[in-house]
């Protein structure tokens, strides 16, 4: 079977463990837009064990915290959709009130042009956020408690 999201980073990549990637989107209008990726081809949430599913969902939730802190954006959107590309990924999409789409999903017709995309440098400064929080020591001992 051939997967886009298993065959490609599907993104520019930011972050990684053994398990899960996360890569910006180079979507105009959207800047900070970043999937978080699950490495092996997996459908839905429920096929993962329950320690899993608490990783990605800290790794979710930490993407959009470190959105939150950088961009400010006016709401954060999760989506866990996967109709077109069944592997199991997350967008976490910041959105603005001068965004293409807003208040509406981003996959809704666009009500007015982009403007404004990624700032310049904007994946270096991302990634070492990234990595600031998602590999640091309250994530480590986070993840050591689901496991018991």
């Amino acid at each position: 079977m051939n997967c886009e999201l298993g065959e490609q980073t599907g993104g520019g990549l930011l972050w990684q463990d053994p398990l899960c990637r996360v890569v910006l989107i180079d979507e105009p209008g959207y800047p900070g837009f970043c999937r978080v990726i699950w490495k092996k081809h997996i459908k839905e949430m429920t096929d993962l064990a329950e320690h899993e599913r608490g990783r990605l969902l800290a790794i979710v939730l930490g993407v959009e915290s470190v959105l939150r802190d950088l961009l400010q954006p006016d709401k954060i959107n999760l989506a866990s959709l996967g109709n077109l590309t069944p592997h199991l990924h997350w967008h976490v999409i910041p959105r603005f009130s001068d965004d293409p789409h807003f208040p509406y999903p981003v996959w809704a017709a666009a009500r007015r042009a982009p403007r404004r995309g990624n700032p310049p440098g904007w994946h270096a400064v991302l990634a070492a956020a990234l990595a600031a929080r998602l590999d640091g020591p309250s994530q480590a001992g986070t993840l050591s408690q689901q496991k018991t």
